[in-house]
């Protein structure tokens, strides 16, 4: 007769199967796969903005992945299928484990389509489209794209909401961001450094931001990577990396790219981080993204971006965001949907929370990479102590009260018809 199993038994499985997972993904690093190296860039600048860039199926062909895809989605089908053999069809941690292996395959799957079709239809997959409603009858991310334009554009037409001069060093960014993520974290927990060898301004490890080491800065900017790379990215990642059973929290598959990007934008608006440049910035990309998928080439992508006032190199660089992975003609890579989307899925989450006085399910949005989806077993699973709560917490989601009143007036107002506002405002506005 076999010995029944101890809840020690229980952790020890689902702490090993979820550290299989995290050992599979480690070779899948998606952006490095579907990256245009510099050449393309200097035979786009060569021709001054009018040929496509030189990238097809044989371009990345000539790039081939740093790993084995066929060997690693057995691998994940292999993860899979023990889950259900160790833990049940039904189990709640093993169906999130499930469903991360899956994820999984399908990133592999998109990264061997690159440069067909197919790379942008498991995108969309994985991501999302610009095309897709939030709820049935509500409008799509490409109707929000255009309606923040729309209000962007009014801003800017008043000309006296100028950005403030970039007038701070890669240095001076690297202090000031390091004495503030000090005073959340502790005082060696996050590292802040210069760096080279980076594309954006900044980017975010598992306890560290790198900053460009040629990039200018002012307070505003400053402000906005201490909440988005410090306290949400690296954040999640180290209270991801604090679990001691459920590991897998730590690694983030791309249905968690939504709940980390959403949060990353709405901490920069409840912090007061964000700035009209910077939400059309955003706005850019899904509007490009929805370009993309319409049927616009590159170079209509390339000239939207002129149209808004970008230099030629901005300009290229922001639309090979949308094409990487694919070719000038594809379908677009939608990743960067996910800043948007993400925000207005959180916003939702959060203030139906607080309209059925689910408080506690706020902060559990922290405990590692999370997937929305996901939120109700995550409460279940800390409470059975598989899952620890998030150590390190944002202020803002700390103390929930200011949060939760503002969450409450904005639940009212939502009831408000803005048109009949607008109206009877007329004569005062």
């Amino acid at each position: 007769m076999s010995r029944r199993k101890t809840p020690d038994d229980y952790h020890s499985t689902i702490r090993a199967l979820s550290d299989r997972i995290v050992e599979a993904q480690t070779p899948i690093r998606v952006l490095d796969a579907i990256k245009w190296d510099d050449s393309i860039r200097q035979g786009f600048i060569k021709a001054k903005g009018k040929q496509m860039p030189a990238v097809d199926r044989s371009y990345y062909d000539s790039r081939p992945l740093s790993f084995d895809s066929t060997a690693k989605k057995l691998e994940f089908q292999n993860i899979e299928r023990d889950i259900t053999r160790q833990l049940g069809q039904f189990n709640p941690v093993g169906q999130i484990m499930r469903r991360m292996c899956k994820e999984y395959r399908m990133v592999i799957r998109m990264l061997e389509a690159r440069g067909t079709a197919d790379f942008g239809l498991i995108s969309q997959e994985l991501y999302g489209a610009a095309s897709d409603a939030f709820h049935a009858g509500d409008p799509t991310l490409a109707d929000l794209g255009l309606m923040l334009s729309d209000y962007l554009n009014n801003i800017a037409a008043r000309g006296d909401l100028e950005d403030e001069a970039k007038n701070l060093t890669a240095k001076d960014a690297v202090a000031i961001l390091q004495e503030r993520l000090a005073a959340v974290f502790g005082d060696d927990t996050i590292r802040v450094f210069e760096s080279d060898g980076i594309v954006a301004d900044a980017a975010a490890g598992a306890d560290y931001i790198k900053v460009r080491a040629d990039a200018l800065f002012n307070q505003r900017d400053v402000r906005a990577l201490e909440v988005h790379e410090g306290m949400v990215h690296v954040g999640t990642t180290l209270n991801g990396l604090n679990q001691p059973i459920c590991t897998f929290l730590a690694k983030g598959p791309p249905s968690s790219t939504v709940t980390q990007e959403g949060l990353a934008i709405l901490m920069e608006v409840i912090a007061f981080a964000s700035y009209p440049t910077r939400l059309r910035k955003l706005t850019n990309r899904t509007r490009a993204i929805h370009m993309a998928e319409e049927g616009a080439d590159f170079l209509q992508v390339y000239e939207f971006y002129r149209e808004q006032g970008f230099s030629l190199e901005e300009s290229y660089g922001n639309a090979s965001r949308a094409f990487r992975g694919s070719t000038p003609t594809g379908l677009p890579f939608t990743k960067d949907l996910s800043y948007l989307k993400g925000f207005i899925l959180i916003y939702n989450y959060i203030q139906l929370a607080v309209r059925k006085g689910k408080l506690e399910q706020i902060p559990l949005l922290f405990c590692g990479k999370t997937t929305l989806e996901d939120m109700r077993t995550l409460r279940q699973l800390v409470d059975e102590g598989l899952v620890a709560p998030p150590k390190y917490l944002p202020p803002q989601f700390r103390d929930l009260n200011a949060l939760s009143a503002w969450m409450c007036f904005s639940n009212f107002l939502n009831h408000l018809s803005l048109d009949r506002i607008e109206a009877d405002y007329a004569n005062i506005l």
